[in-house]
């Protein structure tokens, strides 16, 4: 079957259009390869794989990727540092690492072949949102032991952009080098993206007139009402991306410009959904957990990673003309996830509500605290400069009915004024729990 002449402009566009059933036959040749180097080479993956009583050569077509074992991050912690690798430490030539700060920090390692694979997908990546060789990319991920810095960085570079190595914080000469510097391309989280846009707002510069065209985001969940905000405030088109360090780092999968999905890169990555509390797999479409497995990583596989983000996939005909699979857009995670008095509820839901709402800005924190023997949901939302703070306890009272109707739970809704809720250098923490301080 001829390869479709693609629609637009892609890095690799052979790949990136590859038929369906030549791109399950990769999965699987790739996956075969991937299930024995794991079970030859790491102590885990062949106690894991010998106590559910299977090998790898049991595994025949696709659909038997659901009889091996999850991992999951815990195993990445028990094995600290370099437990889970699956070729001698000699061949790891970048190491990068979790912070740590709930225990043990989470490693993962790079052959110099990832790093090429890596480089290749964040080019991929950021193609698919628009950007373009001899773009100028600022960079405002972190740099470090934080994959999305490096991630990014290389894979501007791989692409034939200018790149601006900023990293996090320093708001305001950021701001100074996106206008000097003429970039065309911000890279960041979505909450440092409205952060940049707040303070320079408040320094009277509108990068509405600035080259900058396109934002590429990841690293949060984020909503459309989130994006409709930013791109108002920076005059831009903002794209999504999704990645983990423990898969790969950005570059796992990209939103196109259809903005129908984000595409998943299925050359490198088996992507699954499960239901998270049996664990079964879900029929194609039906929302859940999603699990990866890495196809071509060498020196640190992951076999059926439970990520804890919930999505949903399709493999429906994408007006770009890449045939890859698409993530619908993340919605929450597992362990993000509040049961307050029985009622489900995600941090980007109650941002979807106070995004855009009258007489309070997008910037929010959730505490959950405990009166008696039941939880209780403050949200703490920031009033608009204008807002009298005569008004803040209507505009209050107005965000917790919109809640109510919306999510079904009640919750108190705590006023601040301007800057009194912490700003995001990189992921913003939106969950504050002090039921344990109770």
């Amino acid at each position: 079957m001829a390869v479709q002449a693609p629609v637009t402009f892609m890095f690799q566009p052979e790949m990136e259009t590859l038929p369906r059933e030549r791109l399950a036959a990769l999965q699987l040749e790739r996956l075969r390869r991937t299930v024995r180097t794991a079970y030859d080479n790491v102590a885990h993956y062949r106690a894991a794989f010998d106590s559910a009583g299977v090998k790898p050569e049991e595994v025949r077509s696709l659909d038997d990727v659901a009889a091996l074992p999850f991992t999951v991050k815990d195993d990445l912690r028990r094995n600290y540092p370099f437990g889970l690798f699956a070729v001698p430490r000699q061949q790891v030539i970048r190491l990068h690492a979790s912070s740590g700060t709930t225990g043990k920090p989470t490693v993962v390692g790079y052959t110099r072949d990832d790093l090429g694979m890596w480089g290749d997908l964040c080019a991929r990546t950021m193609v698919a949102g628009g950007a373009r060789p001899g773009d100028i990319v600022h960079n405002a991920y972190g740099y470090g032991l934080f994959t999305g810095g490096l991630g990014y960085h290389y894979g501007a570079e791989r692409l034939g952009c200018t790149v601006t190595p900023m990293s996090g914080g320093n708001t305001e000469r950021q701001i100074v080098l996106i206008q000097d510097f003429g970039a065309d391309v911000l890279c960041c989280t979505p909450s440092y993206a409205l952060n940049i846009a707040e303070v320079a707002d408040r320094e009277g510069v509108d990068l509405r007139k600035a080259p900058l065209r396109l934002a590429v985001f990841g690293a949060e969940p984020w909503s459309e009402a989130m994006r409709k905000e930013i791109e108002e405030r920076l005059g831009i088109r903002c794209q999504d991306t999704f990645g983990l360090s423990e898969i790969l780092g950005p570059g796992v999968a990209a939103e196109c410009e259809e903005r129908a999905g984000l595409h998943g890169w299925e050359d490198h990555f088996l992507f699954e959904i499960v239901d998270p509390e049996t664990l079964k797999p879900l029929p194609a479409g039906e929302t859940g957990e999603l699990v990866i497995t890495t196809l071509t990583k060498q020196a640190l596989p992951m076999i059926r990673y439970r990520t804890r983000d919930i999505t949903r996939l399709t493999d429906e005909p994408c007006g770009c003309g890449r045939t890859h699979l698409r993530l619908m857009r993340i919605t929450g995670r597992t362990d993000d996830m509040l049961i307050i008095r029985g009622v489900n509820v995600f941090p980007s839901q109650v941002e979807a509500v106070l995004v855009g709402f009258p007489g309070v800005e997008p910037h929010y924190q959730l505490v959950v605290s405990r009166e008696g023997v039941y939880d209780h949901l403050t949200v703490e939302v920031e009033a608009v400069a204008a807002l009298p703070q005569a008004e803040y306890r209507r505009v209050g009272a107005d965000v917790g009915h919109h809640l109510k109707s919306m999510i079904g739970l009640s919750c108190t809704v705590a006023v601040k004024a301007p800057g009194e809720i912490p700003r995001s250098q990189g992921k913003a923490v939106r969950v504050r729990d002090v039921r344990k301080k109770a």
